[in-house]
């Protein structure tokens, strides 16, 4: 059970009372002052020092009873409502101050005196209609700045929420490639198995080893260049198994690029792709090349075959069309895959290009 001293609001210190009290509003509200005593010096008999140093003063009074209205803890009324009205009751009560110090406190040598009445009926009005506008035109810029400050607020949490549903994107993409991948792999196995293959026995030793190596990194939120070119090298490795006449692979990716970030699986779809609709297809087979470079801010990665090749009247595939998402999910705007016919005239050449994300 929760005591009342618990849910207590805690105690305000001077700080807090003087919130928007700062060198800014003193130098304002000092200037507006000076300005208000040059007007009416003409029509005063004061010298102009003690003039500006009574408009100074009531000035600052004013402002400071101005801000502690605004940082008065309250719900019944507004809190610009509450500042106004404390300007309109205390400017004429500054000024009758003023007036009675000028002579002693004694308030019959005041009323006895018209210019002295018309002095204070000067300042008091002044003071009032000087704050009056102050007031105003300080509530404005309050609202401006806390409008702005929303705004702020607003693009903060936008950019927040949008982040998570693009993590959230990025997952549910991975969560689907992943069986997709398997299932095709278990597939190959299986056809193996069926023709009674004796070659299944090994593939099928060969994509346990795979799996022990991959599975761990399928849920990795931090995968490299390096990594990736790992599995892949691991999944050639099993389709050579399966079919050591009709397949080869070579890698050549520096080894400077290795620790790029690179979305997980990525890789790995693009070397799928190739086997499943280049190399198999193809009677006799043919060679996958994998290679990457960087060329100024770029940096292309490669997955070339020598099989069958593009059929243009194909459909993109699941694969390759959420592959396309996840990069312009992961590197931006600028990453993009393209499909082509390599210079040799055979198979197909799938590469990304995109710009390495720096580092935080």
């Amino acid at each position: 059970m929760h005591s009342s001293a618990d849910t207590a609001p805690a105690p305000r210190g001077w700080r807090d009372w003087l919130a928007g009290f700062g060198w800014r509003r003193v130098l304002v509200v000092s200037v507006i002052a000076t300005l208000v005593a040059v007007i009416i010096n003409p029509i005063f008999i004061t010298p102009f020092h003690q003039l500006w140093i009574r408009a100074v003063v009531i000035a600052l009074v004013l402002a400071l009873a101005y801000t502690l209205a605004g940082n008065w803890p309250q719900t019944r009324l507004p809190a610009w409502l509450v500042q106004v009205l404390v300007v309109v009751l205390l400017a004429p009560v500054c000024a009758t101050i003023e007036s009675l110090q000028d002579v002693g406190w004694d308030v019959d040598a005041v009323l006895d005196n018209r210019h002295r009445v018309m002095g204070f009926v000067w300042v008091a009005g002044l003071a009032l209609i000087v704050g009056l506008i102050a007031s105003l035109i300080a509530l404005v810029r309050e609202r401006d700045e806390r409008a702005n400050a929303q705004a702020l607020r607003f693009a903060l949490e936008r950019e927040t929420l949008e982040r998570q549903a693009l993590d959230a994107r990025l997952r549910l993409m991975h969560a689907q490639i992943e069986p997709h991948f398997l299932f095709n792999t278990l597939a190959n196995v299986q056809a193996l198995v069926e023709a009674g293959s004796p070659r299944a026995s090994s593939v099928l030793k060969s994509l346990i080893a795979y799996l022990r190596a991959a599975v761990p990194r399928l849920r990795a939120a931090d995968e490299t260049l390096g990594n990736e070119l790992t599995l892949a090298r691991a999944y050639l490795e099993v389709m050579v198994s399966r079919m050591p006449d009709r397949l080869s692979f070579g890698l050549d990716v520096p080894s400077a690029l290795h620790g790029l970030r690179f979305p997980s699986m990525a890789l790995l779809t693009l070397v799928e792709n190739a086997v499943r609709h280049g190399i198999d297809p193809s009677e006799s087979g043919g060679r996958i090349e994998i290679g990457a470079q960087q060329e100024g801010a770029l940096v292309r990665v490669w997955v070339q075959d020598s099989g069958a090749g593009l059929d243009e009247t194909a459909q993109p595939g699941f694969g390759l069309s959420q592959l396309r998402e996840r990069l312009v999910a992961y590197f931006g705007a600028a990453a993009r895959l393209d499909l082509a016919m390599p210079a040799s005239g055979r198979g197909l050449r799938a590469e990304i290009v995109f710009e390495p994300p720096t580092a935080s």
